[in-house]
């Protein structure tokens, strides 16, 4: 198996994917046209970024079977392109979790004691005791979380490490999950936003989240709160929150923004970066050499378990609903060519086979097969298919519920 690894990756994940016995690729500044001529060229059967984006011209170059993401997020993956291919997308969700929660503290403590200030000031030759001397500090404050996954639930016992309340919302939270984590249960972000001295986001970007922190919620705000933003920066709506820190106060602490550089070094001149009201990291919430460890060991795991298998872990673009609307139940002797008869009978009807699996029992004479139909087919095909093939023990034909 040959696997083209398009950004830095740990030498231990390489070393990890070359005692799996693969042809191991290792082009870490390859994006755009270089990473779609790198495809055509090394024919890779996997794809492993981080950063880098994954378009279709790169999905079309060659014989992907799999790209993995060696991060959390998947949005710089043309997901689309890649399941009209039939191209498997995994990550590495979690691994990444305490790293992250690490930095969104990191950056809670800066804004509140304006440490990034406090270095500017004195690499000048300044002292500003009088000045600097002025924080909330955190014991007592409110943390909001707007998500609660694997970051958000690493937020939970640093945040009580602190003497903070944690109130939290997230579309999955229940309040009895909830109530298990230690926290306060919210209906809506909007709730989040009007109770916490500090709101913190640990959301995936899908078209659900994007813009989800808008001028409603922002405004939703104390006068003088921190957001605090460590997931993807579109999840905000950045422009509002220009706005919010120009008239309500709002400080933001950010390692993500609407429009980053494509590459690890270059200009960023968006008008956000010279509030203020900012402190701002370059995207570096993952990048912790424990985090990257952790990743590589996770990526050689689904690289292995794809080559041992063909089943992906982590796998997020597998259909979670099929248009199947019956299932052919298929009791058979374990003997060549019954389900080839059963599938033939299927096509002839132009019924499309949505999902299969055929089940051997013990000592390998009999098996099940569970057949999924977009479609039912003919009661005369049926009973044909039950007289003319003597290897079948039995058949039915379950109408699925709607889902």
């Amino acid at each position: 198996m040959r696997v083209l690894i398009a950004d830095k990756f740990e030498q231990s994940g390489r070393d990890g994917l070359q005692s799996l016995g693969c042809d191991v690729v290792y082009q870490p500044d390859l994006k755009d046209e270089s990473l779609v001529a790198a495809i055509r060229q090394e024919t890779p059967d996997v794809l492993v970024v981080r950063g880098t984006k994954v378009t279709e011209p790169m999905l079309e170059a060659g014989p992907i079977k799999l790209v993995v993401r060696a991060g959390a997020g998947y949005n710089t993956i043309d997901v689309a392109a890649a399941s009209k291919r039939g191209i498997y997308v995994s990550n590495c969700p979690g691994k990444n979790a305490i790293a992250v929660a690490e930095l969104a503290f990191a950056l809670i403590l800066a804004l509140d004691r304006r440490i990034a200030d406090n270095v500017i000031a004195l690499r000048h030759g300044e002292w500003n005791k009088k000045g600097f001397s002025v924080a909330r500090g955190l014991f007592g404050r409110t943390l909001g979380l707007i998500g609660v996954g694997q970051i958000g639930k690493e937020m939970i016992p640093r945040a009580q490490a602190f003497g903070m309340k944690v109130v939290a919302w997230s579309r999955s939270l229940t309040p009895e999950r909830a109530a298990s984590l230690g926290v306060e249960f919210k209906s809506s972000a909007k709730e989040v936003a009007e109770v916490a001295d500090i709101l913190s986001l640990h959301l995936a970007l899908n078209q659900e989240t994007k813009g989800l922190i808008n001028a409603e919620i922002l405004n939703a705000m104390r006068p003088g709160s921190y957001l605090i933003n460590t997931a993807r920066g579109e999840v905000v709506d950045q422009r509002a929150l220009v706005d919010a820190m120009r008239t309500r106060d709002l400080r933001a602490g950010l390692d993500v923004y609407a429009q980053e550089p494509t590459g690890s070094t270059g200009e960023f001149n968006d008008e956000i970066v010279q509030e203020a009201n900012l402190y701002g990291t370059h995207h570096i919430g993952a990048s912790t050499d424990q985090a990257q460890e952790a990743i590589a060991a996770e990526t050689v795991r689904i690289v292995k378990e794809f080559k041992k298998t063909g089943q992906v872990p982590n796998v997020i673009n597998l259909a979670r609903q099929t248009p199947a609307t019956h299932r052919l139940v298929v009791r058979h002797l374990d003997r060549p060519g019954v389900l080839a008869k059963v599938l033939d009978a299927i096509k002839a009807e132009q019924i499309n086979v949505q999902e299969m699996e055929n089940i051997v029992f013990e000592g390998a004479a009999a098996a099940v097969a569970r057949i999924n139909l977009d479609n039912a087919p003919s009661s005369q095909m049926l009973d044909r298919l039950r007289a003319e093939t003597t290897d079948i023990i039995e058949m039915n034909l379950i109408e699925l519920a709607p889902r």
